[in-house]
C-alpha cells in the first residue's frame, strides 16, 4: 500500500513513518508539510491512501482534503489529528475524508483504520463518534450514554455483521457481496474493533443483544 503522509511536525512524521513502515505490505513513498505540496504530490505519484493533519500551514487540512478529493475522488483519506472538535469533523465529512484517527492512538487501532479506509469502508475514531451522531442524525446531550454502548457501524459493516450471525465464512461472505476477502477480513477486524469483541461469535451475541443490525 503506498502512502502519502502530510504533516507539518518533521519529528511526528518520522515516528509516524517508522510505525507504518514496521508494518509488512505498507510503504510510505512522499511526504509532505503542507497542503500545496501534498496536491503537487497527488497530481505526479501513484498512491493508494493520503494521511492528513488538519493542522497544516498554509492551504489548511480540511481544504487540502477538500482539493485532494477534487484531483482524485478515488484517493481514500484517513485525518490523523488531535483535534475532537464538532466543527473540526464537520468540515472532514463535507470535504471527503474517509476517516478519522486521533493522535497518538495505539498502532494496531492506526493500522486497523487504515487498512479498512484503504479498503473502502470508513473509520471514524470513537471520541470523534458521539460528535458524528449528534451532528448528523440530532442525538443530544442527553443520548450520551446511550451512544456510547451502540458503536457505529457502517452499511457494509452491517450487511457482514448479518451474514456472521448467518453463520457465514469470510469466502462465503466476499462471494454473495462481491468483494475480495481480504476486504471481507478488514471489515471483519473493524467489527470486532468497534464491538470489543474477542471474536465472530462474541461480536454477533453482542450484535443480537445490542440489536445493532438494522432490519
Amino acid at each position: 500500500m503506498k502512502i502519502l503522509v502530510v504533516e507539518d511536525d518533521e519529528l511526528f512524521r518520522l515516528g509516524l513513518r517508522v510505525r507504518l513502515e514496521r508494518e509488512p505490505g505498507l510503504e510510505v513513498v512522499a511526504e509532505a508539510e503542507d497542503g500545496e505540496t501534498a496536491l503537487e504530490i497527488v497530481k505526479s505519484r501513484a498512491l493508494d491512501i493520503v494521511i492528513l493533519d488538519i493542522g497544516l500551514p498554509g492551504l489548511g487540512g480540511a481544504e487540502a482534503c477538500r482539493q485532494i478529493r477534487q484531483l482524485c475522488p478515488d484517493l481514500p483519506i484517513l485525518v490523523l489529528t488531535s483535534q475532537t472538535q464538532k466543527a473540526s469533523i464537520d468540515r472532514l465529512i463535507q470535504a471527503g475524508a474517509r476517516g478519522y484517527c486521533l493522535k497518538g492512538a495505539p498502532s494496531q487501532t492506526l493500522i486497523l483504520a487504515l487498512q479498512s479506509v484503504a479498503a473502502g469502508a470508513s473509520w471514524w475514531d470513537a471520541a470523534a463518534t458521539m460528535e458524528i451522531r449528534a451532528a448528523f442524525e440530532g442525538y443530544g446531550s442527553e443520548n450520551e450514554n446511550s451512544e456510547r454502548s451502540h458503536p457505529v457501524l457502517t452499511g457494509r459493516e452491517q450487511e457482514i455483521l448479518a451474514l456472521i450471525i448467518d453463520g457465514k465464512t469470510d469466502r462465503e461472505i466476499s462471494q454473495i457481496l462481491y468483494i475480495a476477502p481480504g476486504t471481507v477480513r478488514v471489515h471483519v477486524r473493524a467489527i470486532l474493533k468497534k464491538l470489543d469483541a474477542r471474536d465472530r461469535t462474541q461480536a454477533a451475541v453482542i450484535a443480537l443483544q445490542k440489536n445493532l443490525i438494522e432490519s
